[in-house]
């Protein structure tokens, strides 16, 4: 499965992915307890392959910032908690992305993304992403 079929939605923990899209939003399942919800499109749902990192050059994916985690780690949950204090959050991101801009990465930004980084490992979602990134580039290259 793709980024494309994970969401973030506002006000709610953790990540979701599309079960069936309704007329007025969509079903979606919780990737930590598997509960379903339906949720209307007024709600405020972000596509995880929508979101970017931003550094001092330009915005990278999160997909891409996502596989350097995987790299760093080894496909294992990361070595830190998302619930970790300031320091040791933006250390962990610097060795991850050393040029994101600290002036506008928060560390709350940075809480998600190992938190989602988690979510996606232990739900075994994280071979997509190198899918999918292969198949970008391949149509790229035609």
């Amino acid at each position: 499965m793709s980024l494309d079929k994970i969401l973030s939605i506002s006000g709610k923990p953790g990540l979701y992915q599309i079960v069936t899209q309704t007329r007025t939003g969509a079903v979606v399942e919780s990737l930590i307890d598997k509960k379903r919800i339906t949720v209307g499109a007024h709600s405020n749902i972000s596509i995880l392959s929508e979101i970017a990192i931003y550094t001092l050059a330009e915005e990278v994916p999160l997909r891409d910032v996502l596989i350097k985690v995987k790299e760093k780690e080894g496909g294992q949950p990361t070595s830190i908690s998302h619930k970790d204090g300031k320091d040791i959050l933006e250390e962990f991101f610097f060795e991850v992305l050393p040029d994101y801009d600290e002036d506008r990465v928060y560390p709350s930004d940075i809480k998600k993304v190992v938190q989602w980084y988690n979510l996606l490992q232990k739900n075994d979602l994280l071979g997509s992403l190198e899918a999918s990134k292969d198949a970008k580039d391949t149509s790229e290259e035609e």
